[in-house]
């Protein structure tokens, strides 16, 4: 999903509610979504194209189809029969309700128009921060980034406070710039995590459908990597950075995930997996995936069994 212009939605050019961008953090951020607190932003700020991911079109700006007066979607619960499997796999990371109830005060767009360019804009920008911010918190108490722990804090406080700032400001901000400068320290951060475990570096390569079934990753750099369609039942990717990694439709049974550095929650629900599937610490087992491990996996041929986090999630509103 990309950001959407001010002269592409309602109210563009109006100013947003006067605020200014704080001095330093006056609090941190939900990076967890809370759809009940958010008006529902990622269903009418952002577009989104007819595809395997979506079953229709629709433009940045303009409210989908399902959405409903109460901000809820009227589909929510079928969401993957119906064709919107890319709204299965969303998160905001709690910028939704972060641009709802704190850039914007908790004024609704439906009942105020004048903030409803100015919010949908707002939005995606608010998103890219809390994903940035997200990374930096993962690995800034990191024993083995100690090395860049200090840059670390200084670029978690700096995003923080712009997460608070108006929305002006955000509209101001340079975030290509930002992204690479924070990605340059996330790099150095994962060198530095990894520097025990170094394995194969496949940055940014092009894996679709790959057959990489029992294949040892363990440290490996799988940033940006393309890995849709691709067989990676019974790896080994234990400590491998995977920030930026499309694990759209990828075979993840078996797989040990253990310790992956900058794995997201959606990029395991994009995936595919099952019980034998091991999860780090906190990460939710999606409700699609197999509640029963293969025969082979379930003998021993294949991946490792573990937990891997509780199974089944709450229902959200998209």
């Amino acid at each position: 999903m990309e950001s959407s212009r001010w002269d592409a939605v309602p109210g563009a050019g109006v100013p947003s509610p006067a605020r200014t961008a704080p001095s330093e953090p006056v609090g941190t951020p939900e990076l967890r979504a809370d759809c009940a607190r958010c008006f529902a932003l990622c269903c009418v700020a952002l577009p989104f194209a007819r595809s395997t991911d979506f079953a229709v079109d629709k433009p940045a700006g303009k409210p989908c189809g399902n959405l409903g007066a109460d901000f809820r979607c009227g589909i929510h619960r079928d969401l993957r029969r119906s064709g919107y499997t890319g709204c299965t796999v969303f998160d905001c990371a709690g910028a939704g309700q972060q641009v709802s109830q704190v850039t914007f005060g908790g004024r609704d767009w439906r009942a105020d128009r004048s903030v409803a360019g100015p919010m949908f804009a707002v939005f995606p920008v608010m998103r890219q921060l809390h994903e940035l911010l997200r990374y930096l918190q993962e690995v800034v108490r990191h024993p083995g980034a100690r090395a860049v722990q200090e840059e670390l804090a200084a670029a978690c406080a700096r995003v923080t406070a712009l997460t608070f700032a108006d929305a002006d400001v955000l509209l101001r901000l340079d975030v290509p710039e930002l992204r690479h400068e924070v990605s340059e320290l996330l790099l150095r951060a994962s060198e530095s995590v990894r520097a025990g475990q170094r394995g194969r570096e496949l940055r940014g390569a092009d894996l679709f459908g790959a057959r990489l079934r029992g294949a040892r990753l363990r440290g490996a750099s799988l940033r940006g990597a393309l890995l849709v369609a691709a067989d990676l039942s019974g790896a080994d990717l234990r400590g491998a950075d995977v920030i930026g990694a499309d694990l759209r439709d990828a075979d993840l049974r078996g797989a040990d995930l253990t310790g992956c550095l900058f794995l997201t929650q959606a990029q395991v629900d994009a995936a595919r997996g099952d019980a034998a599937t091991v999860l780090p610490e906190g990460f939710v087992r999606p409700d699609h995936w197999a509640a029963v491990a293969p025969a082979q996996q379930r003998s021993g041929s294949g991946g490792r069994r573990g937990s891997g986090g509780r199974r089944g999630r709450g229902a959200r509103r998209r």
